[in-house]
């Protein structure tokens, strides 16, 4: 199979306790939690298993959110984007991994302010807007 001319990077909204857990990277940026597919792995074990090591935090995948392509001015290069809404039913803190400088759970209210791309930003909004269709039709 031939490999994309650019990145891609699947990434898990993970919400606990009404938080979303996000991590920042050495651009001062806020992003979620995720990585690159590996070979022979679904789009939800990259997910999975990226949590799982970004975060210590074991995860089930339930759909997914968002697709788009984001360019890292920085570095001038394009990587396209794959969010999936994801739940957890660990009470363990979040353990940062060597690849991000912090680690921190936010209040929806709070993500509007934070510098990170709009893109992860829907994908939060979207995932907290379905996790409460979820609970109000339970």
């Amino acid at each position: 199979m031939a490999k994309p001319a650019y990145p891609v990077s699947i990434k898990g909204v993970l919400v606990r306790d009404g938080r979303a857990l996000l991590l920042r990277n050495e651009r001062d940026e806020w992003e979620l939690p995720g990585g690159r597919i590996e070979d022979n792995e679904t789009p939800e074990q990259t997910v999975a298993r990226e949590i799982a090591e970004e975060t210590g935090l074991p995860v089930t995948v339930a759909e997914i959110l968002d697709s788009w392509m984001y360019h890292i001015t920085v570095a001038d290069k394009d990587v396209f984007i794959v969010t999936y809404g994801c739940t957890s039913s660990s009470t363990a803190e979040p353990v940062i991994s060597h690849e991000h400088n912090r680690i921190a759970e936010f209040a929806e209210h709070e993500i509007a302010a934070l510098p990170m791309p709009e893109g992860y930003k829907r994908s939060i909004a979207t995932w907290f807007d379905r996790l409460r269709t979820l609970h109000t039709t339970r």
